[in-house]
């Protein structure tokens, strides 16, 4: 299977889906049990989600499934949210905290790394690829990794997770016009709830790449599954009304972030480093 789907684009912006992927390797499928081979903790259809909102972005997107491995965690194996609920590198429980392997057939060491090196190392080496070629291009980019869960998942966060949840470590990972943007835009967006850097404060590969003093900008969108699907839960179904009204937001959200690169890019031209 082909690890990683690309397309390039002119903008300044790249949309990074390292969760929207269903593909298991035989040898993976036949470990899984009955509750992992449902797949439940795919960011279900966020590609479809944002396709043709931002005609020019570059996508890379993992066709894996995380629970092959997850390209949105440190591969040297270190928790995002120390001292909370979450799942790892290569996960032995779903977001509910129950088993998704086989007695006896969790991965093991050996495992990590062989995953590490034939499926995270690939999608990133991809993702870094384009992100060197825009901002080649441009003299900044932004990546903009997109994401979503179930709004009620009580091993993971309390209560209902608001609809639009900004991950930019505590403003480390982007320049601070684009998370008031961000933060402005879905604020204002009638009938939704936002928050700034909650429960999801952005994941590795937002950290990882989020470096805006170098001119490479990042932020983690999480959005509720409340907010595009029919239902929380299997068969995870699309919901094209409620998609469509959400779009809406999402392409005032991505036009404006472009917006704001290519001023980042023209300052950073005319008055370039010493």
């Amino acid at each position: 299977m082909s690890l990683v789907e690309i397309r390039r684009g002119a903008s300044p912006v790249i949309l990074g889906f390292p969760h929207t992927g269903t593909d298991v390797p035989a040898p993976v499928w036949e470990r899984l049990n009955d509750r992992g081979r449902t797949l439940a903790d795919a960011d279900w259809h966020i590609h479809r989600l944002y396709d043709g909102l931002l005609a020019d972005a570059t996508t890379v997107r993992a066709t894996f499934h995380r629970y092959v491995i997850d390209a949105n965690r440190d591969p040297e194996g270190s928790s995002l949210y120390p001292g909370q609920n979450t799942t790892g590198l290569i996960s032995g429980t779903d977001f509910d905290g129950l088993p998704i392997w086989k007695d006896g057939e969790a991965p093991t060491e050996a495992d990590v790394t062989q995953r590490v090196r034939d499926f995270h190392a690939p999608y990133h080496a991809a993702l870094s690829a384009e992100i060197e070629r825009v901002k080649k291009v441009h003299g900044v980019v932004v990546l903009y990794d997109c994401h979503s869960i179930r709004s009620h998942i009580p091993f993971l966060f309390e209560g209902k997770l608001p609809d639009f949840n900004i991950g930019t470590d505590g403003g480390k990972t982007c320049d601070p016009a684009i998370e008031r943007a961000v933060v402005d835009i879905t604020a204002s967006a009638a009938g939704y709830t936002s928050i700034l850097n909650g429960r999801f404060k952005g994941g590795w590969t937002t950290r990882h790449y989020g470096r805006p003093e170098e001119g490479m900008h990042a932020l983690q969108m999480e959005l509720a599954q409340s907010t595009h699907l029919a239902t929380e839960a299997l068969p995870f179904a699309y919901d094209a009304a409620k998609a469509e009204r959400l779009r809406v937001h999402l392409k005032e959200l991505l036009t404006h972030i472009e917006q704001i690169a290519l001023d980042l890019a023209s300052r950073t031209k005319n008055h370039p480093a010493e």
